[in-house]
């Protein structure tokens, strides 16, 4: 499990976080009722009626017969996040064309909350489907989008995500510490791309490059495929290429604020 750095430990207000835990648990199931909710949530079927009652008057869920989903606006929440990164049109063209050209899975991430999230994602014509999706996140330390972010941060940012950070051993050759995470990320920097070598989910192998913006880095532009079809010689050579053409092209093409 990873602990999410800046997640303050400050004055909060415990009725916004039960409608944010509603809110993530009506996205996770399918239309569920006042009654599971409270059962899932423990909390009473009151309190939970009362948030749903406030998140359906603000027009965030929808009541369809006993149960309850996420409304239209929050896909248009999300197309207005889209477009505050950076160029999404350019992270799109960018990311299919390499897709296209390496028949894999590419994808675009960036560091929020000290762990890689994914802005958009596009499938080859041999893809291996994979449990990342848009809006999702992983952590930072087994995946080559993480890694490659973290390695570019600068020094502050990137002491605060890492000493934040529980390590868990998704496979067996995921990082488990402090140590071994800053001696790769050294070697990140020094040759330019990350990758994960099985380090995330057994089998596939990835690698990625930064996209930066001056001496800063906005996220950065991945490939994934099976361990069996990425050599060595694949990942590290052509593939490795690859993404840092299609992060360039990204660079090159986007007017960052």
């Amino acid at each position: 499990m990873v602990n999410t750095p800046h997640k303050r430990t400050g004055r909060r207000i415990q009725s916004v976080e039960i409608s944010f835990t509603v809110l993530d648990a009506v996205r996770k199931n399918d239309r569920p009722s006042v009654t599971e909710l409270a059962n899932e949530l423990g909390h009473s079927k009151s309190t939970i009626h009362s948030h749903l009652q406030t998140l359906e008057s603000e027009e965030i869920i929808v009541r369809e017969d006993d149960g309850y989903r996420l409304s239209l606006q929050v896909l248009d929440m999300g197309n207005d996040v889209r477009d505050q990164v950076a160029n999404y049109d350019v992270i799109v063209d960018a990311v299919d064309e390499l897709a296209e050209q390496t028949g894999e899975i590419a994808q675009f991430g960036l560091e929020e909350h000290g762990q890689v999230s994914y802005l958009y994602k596009a499938m080859g014509n041999q893809a291996v489907e994979t449990a990342s999706r848009v809006g999702g996140k992983q952590p930072m330390y087994s995946t080559s989008l993480g890694k490659t972010v973290l390695s570019f941060l600068p020094s502050d940012k990137q002491e605060e995500i890492i000493s934040e950070t529980t390590f868990e051993r998704k496979t067996p050759k995921t990082i488990t510490d402090q140590a071994s995470l800053y001696e790769e990320l050294e070697e990140i920097a020094e040759r330019g791309y990350a990758i994960d070598d099985e380090e995330n989910i057994e089998g596939l192998r990835c690698v990625a490059a930064p996209v930066r913006n001056g001496a800063s880095v906005v996220g950065a532009v991945s490939v994934t495929g099976p361990a069996s079809r990425i050599t060595d010689d694949y990942l590290h050579g052509e593939l490795a290429e690859s993404v840092q053409r299609a992060a360039n092209v990204i660079e090159l093409n986007t007017k960052f604020s």
